[in-house]
């Protein structure tokens, strides 16, 4: 049997711990240059403190004083500041200005206007040095919350990758299986190669993907459904590695979530856009200001006091546009949801699935494997020509070669009615999905498959007219489907084959009726297992469709597309890999073939029908997370801007200085982000439901 382990041998453990390396790296330095910038900002504001209460310490009153405020000020940009200021020159000299340019300009434009009031009294100008390191404080307090919030919002896949075990019970070469022999060494997982032998007790967390040589026990593998680590529950397993490092179960998820994380949701263009807007145009507004305002005291219009005013609302405005809140709506909503969405075994391959899974109103459903276990059961054989033994016999050997849950179940049932094993013909093996096998075994060609398949193969070729023989008319029982075998071209009988419907089946299709959902069932199967199944499930006959074959499904899903239909289609084998790619959100079970993860938008590691519901209302509260954020940032622009222009200043005498436009850049970044957060609350209650429920039937 194969074995995922909860973690990655080889680069796995050390790639996880450097990655987290350099998020508290970036965390640490966002927080000294924060402590320093806050450092400074407190000494001016005990110098103003000590300017308006006179009973404090005369040394005090120093920190009030020009020089003091000049110091500081220039302490506060090449110190705290300097990364932002080299980073905004950088992007203005590229022609792409950025927020941090804007930030730049800001501080730099205050700076320089209180030079020149210091350097030449007779202008009579205020100086406000002070307004810099103020500036630069707020700046660097929403920097440094919006990294620890990040930090925060990917802690799931953090905690996911310290599953990873660092050590290996290693056994040494041609050892016995058992692992018996009492020489094992602990080794490093980074040391491990595909082939080696390692020895797994209770207890322990599997720390590889490989292959069960030796042993029995039963293995929680919660670590891909949303709960503690793949831990060997109750026996002595010896495992060969199968996969190290990069190629490991845990470093596909992981990787799969980084890359979703760094894609955008379409609404992310209209922010980036009107981003891009602001950024260019509010560079602009400084020299036109300037030139009004310098206009105006050339004209005599308020003499100096005009241009300084004039200044000091462009750098407000300079401030103020920056779109921080904008560039951070939807980039903040999208990584909280989707490591929300790992955390519970749904692994969501970036912004734009979750923008579309949100709109979903029609969901299309595979049946076997899907709304059923896809573990079927050979329930009865029916022979023609051949013995239930030989029937067996014949099937099992060419079905193990599939990996189809039918072909599983035949298999399953030879092995069990311990059916003799043929050896098949190498190279003779061939299927067709959705209809059947066939193969050279003993020497006899042997074809499995549906009645239209092995028909038109195998017995039509002997006998131009073949009807269904009257051992093989008997009604079908409901839910049941009919597998055929034909020997050397001549039907032998067939095999009843029933799968078992999931228990949170009928939940799952209740909370799609509520959420406004059309739910269709396509299925390879005969129409009437697929009827009997749908009647089951109280489900009307025109919401199910049997006889399906691969291309069938894509046209169906295409066909609800043109009817202006927004599809999610879930399955989880190959036979289902054209219509998961056909549709707007391709959603594989977790217990399916590569082939229909591969394609797919969304995998759902817990393999249940439930996660599918969990899946759309994420993606529906993360959606409405974002369009929350971007109303938020659009507000904030269209009223801070004017403001910082100056729009309350004739009525109101209301003015803002550029450390208090800054303060207000601040708070509208850390509603974003704290507003995006508040999706781990929401969301994760919500899901914690829905997993618990699903515990408790099982």
């Amino acid at each position: 049997m194969r074995q995922w382990g909860s973690g990655t041998a080889g680069s796995g453990a050390s790639v996880a711990q450097r990655k987290r390396a350099e998020r508290l790296d970036r965390i640490r330095e966002s927080t000294q240059r924060l402590v320093v910038a806050w450092a400074l900002a407190s000494v001016c504001l005990v110098g103003h403190l000590a300017h308006w209460i006179p009973s404090m310490p005369k040394w005090l009153h120093i920190l009030c004083g020009t020089r003091s405020h000049a110091l500081l000020s220039v302490f506060a940009l090449l110190g705290p500041g300097r990364q932002t200021l080299i980073d905004g020159w950088k992007s203005l000299s590229r022609g792409s200005p950025n927020m941090n340019t804007l930030v730049s300009l800001g501080a730099v434009a205050s700076f320089s206007m209180s030079s020149v009031a210091a350097l030449v009294p007779k202008l009579m100008w205020p100086t406000f040095f002070e307004e810099p390191v103020m500036l630069m404080a707020f700046v660097l307090l929403g920097r440094a919350v919006e990294e620890r919030a990040k930090l925060q919002a990917s802690s799931d896949m953090t905690a996911l990758l310290n599953l990873l075990p660092t050590v290996a019970r290693l056994l040494p070469p041609n050892s016995p299986l058992d692992g018996n022999s009492g020489i094992k060494s602990e080794v490093p997982t980074d040391v491990l190669k595909p082939g080696d032998l390692i020895q797994v007790l209770p207890g322990d967390r599997v720390p590889v993907d490989g292959v069960v040589v030796y042993g029995r026990s039963s293995v929680e593998e919660a670590a891909f459904t949303g709960s503690a680590g793949t831990i060997n529950c109750d026996g002595t397993l010896t495992v060969e590695v199968a996969s190290v490092g990069e190629d490991t179960m845990l470093a596909d998820v992981v990787r799969m979530v980084e890359d979703a994380q760094a894609r955008t949701a379409p609404v992310q263009r209209l922010a980036d856009t009107v981003s891009g807007k602001f950024v260019y145009a509010a560079p602009k507004i400084f020299p036109a200001v300037i030139k009004t305002a310098a206009g105006a005291a050339a004209g005599g219009v308020g003499g100096s006091a005009a241009l300084l005013l004039g200044l000091q609302l462009a750098c407000n405005v300079l401030v103020v546009a920056c779109p921080c809140a904008l560039g951070l709506a939807t980039p903040t909503a999208v990584l909280v949801g989707t490591a929300l969405g790992a955390r519970h075994g749904l692994l969501i391959r970036g912004g734009d699935i979750l923008e579309k899974a949100s709109g979903v109103d029609t969901v299309v459903l595979d049946k076997t494997g899907t709304i059923t276990r896809g573990r079927p059961q050979v329930t009865r054989v029916l022979p023609v020509v051949r013995s239930e033994m030989d029937i067996l016999a014949f099937a099992g050997s060419v079905e193990m070669l599939s990996s189809h849950p039918l072909a599983h179940a035949i298999s399953t049932a030879a092995a069990s009615a311990k059916a003799k094993q043929f050896k098949v013909t190498e190279g003779s093996f061939t299927q067709e999905a959705g209809s059947g096998a066939r193969a050279i075994v003993g020497g006899h060609d042997v074809e499995v498959g549906t009645w239209e398949w092995v028909h038109r193969n195998s017995i039509k070729k002997k006998v131009e007219k073949t009807p269904l023989p009257a051992a093989l008319l008997t009604a079908l029982v409901p839910g049941h489907t009919r597998v055929y075998v034909s020997v050397d071209g001549q039907l032998a009988g067939a095999l009843e084959i029933a799968d078992e419907i999931r228990a949170e089946t009928p939940k799952a299709l209740e909370a799609f009726r509520r959420m406004g959902i059309e739910v269709h069932v396509l299925s390879g199967d005969q129409p009437p297992a697929v009827a009997a199944v749908a009647e089951q499930l109280g489900m009307s006959q025109s919401q199910v469709h049997g006889g399906v074959r691969p291309e069938g499904k894509a046209q169906f899903v295409s066909k609800l597309q043109k009817q202006g239909r927004s599809v999610a289609m879930v399955g989880d084998g190959i036979n289902d890999a054209a219509a998961l790619a056909q549709a707007d959100v391709g959603i594989a079970m977790g217990g399916g073939v590569g082939a229909a993860s591969e394609v797919a938008s969304v995998v759902l590691l817990g393999d249940r029908l439930t996660q599918v519901v969990s899946s759309l209302e994420l993606s529906k509260a993360t959606f409405s997370k974002i369009k929350q954020n971007i109303g938020w940032a659009f507000a904030y622009n269209l009223v801070g801007i004017p403001l910082a222009a100056g729009a309350a200043l004739p009525a109101f005498g209301i003015a803002l200085t550029p450390s208090l436009a800054g303060a207000l850049m601040g708070i509208s970044s850390l509603g974003v982000m704290g507003n995006s957060l508040l999706l781990r609350v929401t969301g994760g209650q919500r899901m914690r439901q829905v997993d618990d429920a699903d515990s408790s039937e099982k």
